[in-house]
């Protein structure tokens, strides 16, 4: 995070941390001797919201330039690894916030929050991307415009390839346009977001179902292919219904309501299945009419696929959730449901027990499947039990210069993730065009809670994004979260610890009584000046962020 700071010139910065120098006591404290056995180094650690990160976004630093004030160049930040941000600040069930160590202090850093923030005021100022490269001469064909190609093609295009995406919807965004309701995502914000990406020179071409890859490989003289079809595909379940039972899969529901179709379901809304689908399918269904939405799951809360927070919202929004409950029967406008009991394992049993529950729409989310057909006659790409297809480290299948990822390989199933897959390929298959052998670069360790000293850091009640009314929230499909003004994601900027890495605190250089530490200048850090250090290690145990570490004379 070196040219970040975080420094104020009063006592007390943003949040009420104290950063009153040390007290002048420490300057007698006694040499530890004529011979200095150990000595102070700086280090730089990786942040645990960095390590959590499936985008692989460098979030302190970020954070860092919007505390500063540097907006610009937080978001330029940002999107050299992530293109999205104000998607993702919408969608990303943001990992890095469950590992922030603020968490451990108080309340997690609302990061993506500031994400959202920082992706909108740079669609609202019209920040632009920086012009792709010359041109490498190199040309790559992506299947599927959803988080992952899109991802890749921008990664791609950066580093001066020429991209061509290829996809059977009829708008580019994959599940993020037929997948995520509007009112989590509006599709402005999708839409903007996305012509920054074709700006770069990627060409985007939907209606285009690929069937026959090797033959759309040879006759685009494509150099290298990345697949990333998606999942949308919705697995079955076998229940018995008669005619008068109205059974819609959840994939297809949700693709219409995104075309701009309004279904009609009924006042009763039933949907079996325990993921996030399963929640969006309801609060969906809440929006287009329904008193009264229930979902049925065979298993606990706790075993429960969707994210906590997308459960909480859905029965916020008057979403009932029956647990331990499976489906048997469909006969509309009645459903039969029997009643689950844990066994020793923990696994759910049939008991014998059933009731009836009044539906007049069945809406099935049990999972989805990517539609990797095609690529069956793709020498040497392997498959799962599954149909996921099977990648190396690397990203590339079995068949050279073919390489997939997103939802159609063993991951998890999330925007970020996909993301996450894409920027990876794009840099193993630039790699791979250029002849050249992957560096492995190794990580650094982790700045655990553990590590830091918290005399540095006061309480500070994270900041709230506002919400829509409850009962105006399920009327229409308008965004239910609002965003952060800009004092409150400099606030929550701010709150970040900076784990592991030096923000320029001062308090090495207030607490050295040798006056060994030498600043070099805002954005620059400090030095030791070993003539006149002893190795004590006041300066360690001072710094808030374990940003200095002790090593052994010699060592």
């Amino acid at each position: 995070m070196a040219g970040a700071t975080r420094r104020l010139a009063a006592d007390t910065d943003v949040i009420g941390r104290d950063i009153t120098p040390l007290p002048d006591l420490l300057h007698g404290r006694p040499r530890a001797g004529p011979v200095r056995v150990r000595s102070p180094v700086y280090v730089d650690l990786l942040p645990p919201c960095n390590a959590a990160c499936p985008a692989g976004e460098n979030i302190q630093a970020w954070l860092a330039h919007i505390e500063a004030g540097h907006h610009e160049q937080a978001w330029r930040e940002l999107v050299a690894d992530n293109p999205l941000p104000a998607i993702h600040g919408r969608v990303c069930y943001h990992p890095c916030e469950s590992d922030c160590n603020r968490a451990q202090l108080d309340s997690a850093v609302s990061i993506h929050a500031v994400e959202r923030f920082l992706g909108d005021l740079a669609l609202e100022r019209g920040w632009a991307l920086p012009a792709s490269p010359a041109r490498s001469g190199k040309r790559v064909l992506v299947v599927g415009a959803g988080p992952s190609g899109l991802s890749a093609a921008y990664h791609l295009a950066r580093r001066g390839h020429e991209v061509e995406i290829r996809d059977t919807g009829g708008e580019p965004g994959g599940m993020m346009r037929y997948g995520i309701p509007a009112y989590r995502l509006p599709r402005e914000v999708l839409g903007a977001e996305l012509q920054r990406i074709e700006a770069l020179g990627v060409r985007i071409t939907c209606g285009h179902r690929v069937e026959d890859l090797a033959a759309e490989r040879h006759e685009g003289g494509f150099d290298a292919v990345f697949v990333a079809v998606g999942a949308h595909l919705s697995k079955h379940v076998d229940i018995p219904a008669r005619d008068a039972g109205r059974i819609v899969d959840a994939v297809s529901f949700l693709r219409n309501v995104a075309s701009g179709e309004r279904p009609a379901v009924g006042r009763r809304v039933a949907v079996v299945g325990g993921g996030n689908t399963a929640m969006d399918a309801a609060r969906t269904a809440r929006r287009l009419g329904a008193d009264d939405a229930i979902i049925v799951y065979r298993r606990t809360r706790a075993k429960m696929p969707a994210h906590e927070e997308e459960a909480e919202d859905a029965e916020r929004e008057g979403v009932r959730i029956n647990w331990l409950r499976t489906i048997t029967a469909f006969d509309g406008p009645t459903l039969t449901v029997e009643a689950m009991e844990l066994d020793e394992s923990g696994f759910p049993q049939p008991t014998g027990r059933f009731e009836d529950l009044a539906a007049d729409t069945l809406i099935v989310a049990v999972g989805q499947e990517a539609d990797t057909a095609f690529l069956k006659a793709v020498p040497e790409v392997e498959f799962t039990e599954d149909g996921t297809v099977m990648v190396s480290s690397s990203m590339m299948t079995g068949c050279p210069g073919v390489f997939a990822g997103g939802d159609m390989v063993p991951d998890e199933r999330t925007v970020t993730v996909g993301v996450g897959h894409g920027k990876k390929a794009a840099r193993h298959i630039d790699t791979w065009l250029r002849g050249a052998t992957a560096a492995l670069v190794p990580k650094h360790e982790s700045a655990t809670f553990d590590l830091l000293h918290l005399w540095y850091f006061g309480d500070a009640a994270r900041r709230r994004q506002p919400e829509l009314a409850l009962d105006v929230r399920v009327t229409d499909f308008g965004e239910v979260l609002g965003s952060l003004s800009l004092e409150e994601a400099s606030y929550e900027a701010a709150r970040c610890l900076s784990c592991g890495n030096c923000f320029e605190c001062d308090a090495c250089l207030g607490a050295c009584p040798e006056d060994a530490v030498i600043k070099l200048g805002v954005g620059h850090r400090y030095r030791f000046d070993f003539d006149r250090c002893t190795g004590c290690g006041t300066c360690f145990e001072q710094c808030p962020v374990h940003a200095i570490e002790m090593i052994a004379e010699g060592g």
